[in-house]
């Protein structure tokens, strides 16, 4: 296992569209081949035993090679080059490859449950043969197999289209185990359990195909960024001179290893500008070698005396006395003749319990409490960030 991901990640770089399609194109491979004899042995079970769930686990199996046959074709599409139709490339096609394998689950499982749902109501005894039983044990081996296999891959080049092939073997393997267990179990006790076992096994599939039908969805719609990819970003930003802080970051994934995004850039309102527009020409330049991240990253000029700084840190504790999950950022200081306004923006989770108004009407409060003189002028944000599960 381990010398055929080296083969598959050599050069080290898992976000290359060569290397991807190279990964889908041999799960692909494996799995056409595997699953068609799995099939065809199970189809000779199935008829031997006269068993609806055996059979039907066989035709889960013919949709599984059709299924490899999509990732297959997927991966090598997805690893076309940009052109003047596509400029950012052909990456997502990967994503639709997963959810096309998702829906083809989904419909076996459906197709399934609904000729158990048959076989219980006219239920008939199962003939239990050797040369059956041990077919299907082979089946839940080979399949355990292409689960590790898959699961090997998909973290290799963090794919969502095999992860969902994994999570399917797994399925498989478990829904067999299931089957074999109770045409035994049938066999001692003379149960007609064909139709709940059909049943068991069509659950199975429905639960694995609408796991990975969301998590194949969740990219197409657009999610938030990876928290572990964002912190590694704020290290990235945050460790050039003159950069004193980032927000607004904004995620749009194309597709493995094809992605843009931006972001804002607290810079010293009083540097040298040209300096500065070089700096973050190399920051650019740094998250496109790391990351493959095509970036634009807008600078915010900020005013950090003295006066400033400590409104910033009691507005910042007025926020935290909310929620510590409120955070503020631009914060900056117009004076007047007759009041201040003290302008920034608050970054509100999406789960937040108080509206954004609600927010604002607490920060405003708060603030008054400071002086009657400032007029808070407030923006409020939300994360593009995934949040953190509690």
């Amino acid at each position: 296992m381990n010398s055929i991901l080296r083969f598959c990640v050599r050069g080290g770089n898992a976000q290359d569209p060569e290397t991807r399609r190279r990964c889908g194109v041999l799960s692909g491979l494996a799995g056409i081949g595997l699953n068609l004899l799995l099939f065809l042995g199970k189809l000779l079970a199935g008829l031997a035993t006269a068993s609806i769930a055996v059979t039907a686990d066989a035709f889960n199996n013919l949709s599984d090679a059709a299924s490899s046959v999509v990732t297959l074709v997927g991966f090598r599409l997805a690893s076309q080059e940009a052109d003047e139709e596509h400029p950012f490339g052909h990456g997502r096609i990967e994503y639709l490859a997963g959810l096309a394998v998702s829906i083809l689950i989904l419909l076996v499982g459906l197709e399934l449950a609904k000729s158990s749902l048959e076989k219980m109501l006219h239920p008939e005894q199962v003939d239990f043969r050797v040369l059956p039983a041990v077919i299907l044990a082979v089946s839940i081996a080979v399949k355990l197999g292409m689960f590790w296999f898959n699961r090997g891959l998909s973290r290799a080049i963090q794919s969502a289209a095999l992860a969902a092939t994994a999570a399917d073997s797994l399925s498989d393997a478990v829904a067999t185990t299931t089957l074999l267990l109770g045409l035994l179990a049938g066999h001692l006790f003379s149960l007609p359990l064909d139709g709940w076992l059909g049943l068991a096994v069509a659950l199975f599939i429905l639960r694995a195909g609408w796991g990975a039908a969301r998590d194949t969805i969740d990219p197409l719609l657009g999610r938030p960024m990876d928290r572990e990819l964002a912190a590694d970003i704020d290290r990235i930003v945050l460790g050039h001179n003159y950069i004193l802080g980032i927000h607004d970051l904004v995620y749009h994934d194309y597709g493995p290893g094809r992605a843009m995004m931006s972001l804002h850039a607290e810079v010293p309102a009083d540097g040298n500008f040209l300096e500065l527009h070089d700096v973050i020409d190399h920051i650019e330049r740094e998250l496109k070698a790391k990351h493959h991240i095509e970036t634009c990253i807008h600078m915010d000029p900020v005013v950090r005396d003295e006066r400033t700084e400590g409104l910033r840190r009691q507005v910042a504790e007025i926020a935290k006395g909310i929620d510590p999950a409120l955070t503020i950022h631009d914060f900056r200081v117009t004076a007047g003749p007759i009041h201040t306004n003290l302008l920034f923006d608050v970054v509100v989770p999406y789960s937040f319990a108080l509206s954004d108004s609600q927010v604002r009407a607490a920060l405003c409060e708060g603030i008054k409490g400071l002086s009657d003189r400032y007029v808070p002028i407030i923006q409020v944000d939300h994360s593009y960030v995934e949040e953190e599960k509690s």
